[in-house]
């Protein structure tokens, strides 16, 4: 099938090529429209900015209908993505200002130093003075003693100790991770502080902030597009059989706190009929209509070679009993 992906950065759009166009269009952060506001064109360079190699960037125009512009759409009209850190990058910028100089503060108390005062005597007579006459002591090293200049005193500034670095650090990474719309966990694998019910309620909350983004943008918006222009092109060269061919997409699954209460669940579901057993399967990242393939065929074997698993539902009850061949499963209580 002649069809080719290129991922590009969002630094190939040429953000600086605004204007008004003569046929009543307009581009917009390099983003062309026509009179009635729908995307005609994305203006890209051919290299990476960053990448320039001496020759000039000049961006050109490629049909929208040959470009995905995958983004999150916060607002009507919104033209451009917004970084998802965007909220928090001043907050992270002060953060990591306020480590280093945490880490310096640390630095410098490490620094055990001695400084020698006082008049010269006949045990200093001779000895040569570590500092000269007008120079400044303005560096520390670990284990240093130095010599004073008589009358010269060294004073150092006494900051109130800092016993709240750890606590400060974590309540600002709560709200960085609020603003990414993360748990403090998952953004920074710290895990000391959570149990069970914690963890689970934090992964419910991210799981359906993951699972919007999977059914709302990408399938959507890159998936789905995707698929259509493979079939329209397998078509056109003859690959495929005209007509409308459909899809179906299972998102990977989600790993489970607790797999085995997560299995009960859905089989409850299921058994209750507010599930169906293809949407159990899909729930755990794999293709339906290959498992039940695959189960089949599995039976099938099974049932060839005289082999009894008590995990085949025909042939045992739930507790692994053997189900009796006259026995009603209607009426038996342990029936899968």
């Amino acid at each position: 099938v002649p069809l080719q992906l290129q991922l590009l950065e969002p630094d190939h759009l040429d953000s600086s090529k605004t204007e008004e166009l003569s046929n009543g269009g307009y581009i917009l952060q390099g983003i062309e429209f026509d009179a009635l506001g729908r995307r005609r064109a994305y203006w890209l360079f051919p290299i990476h900015p960053g990448e320039n190699r001496g020759r000039s960037l000049v961006s050109r125009p490629v049909p929208a209908r040959q470009v995905l512009h995958l983004f999150e759409r916060l607002r009507p009209g919104q033209v451009r993505g917004v970084p998802w850190f965007a909220p928090v990058i001043l907050k992270l910028r002060d953060l990591d200002d306020y480590d280093d100089a945490e880490l310096m503060r640390k630095k410098i108390e490490a620094c055990f130093a001695a400084f020698v005062t006082g008049a010269q005597d006949e045990e200093t007579l001779g000895r040569p003075s570590s500092i000269k006459s007008g120079d400044r002591v303005e560096s520390f090293e670990p284990g240093m003693i130095e010599y004073l200049e008589p009358g010269k005193d060294v004073k150092f500034a006494s900051p109130s100790a800092n016993g709240g670095y750890a606590e400060y650090m974590r309540l600002q990474l709560h709200a960085v991770a609020a603003g990414v719309g993360l748990t403090y966990e998952l953004l920074t694998g710290d895990l000391s502080q959570v149990n069970y019910s914690s963890i689970r309620a934090g992964l419910i909350e991210f799981r359906r902030r993951m699972e919007a983004l999977q059914w709302q943008l990408i399938v959507p918006g890159l998936c789905q597009p995707v698929w259509s222009r493979f079939v329209e092109l397998a078509q056109a060269s003859g690959q495929l059989p005209e007509g409308e061919i459909t899809s179906e997409w299972t998102a990977p699954r989600f790993e489970a706190v607790d797999p085995l209460k997560d299995i009960q669940a859905d089989v409850l579901a299921v058994r209750a009929g507010v599930m169906t057993l293809k949407e159990a399967i899909a729930r755990q990242g794999y293709d339906p209509a290959q498992v039940l393939a695959e189960i089949a065929s599995t039976n099938a074997e099974l049932d060839a070679a005289g082999i009894t698993l008590d995990t085949d539902p025909r042939r045992s009850t739930k507790t692994g009993q053997e189900k009796s061949a006259t026995s009603d499963p209607a009426q038996d209580p342990n029936t899968q």
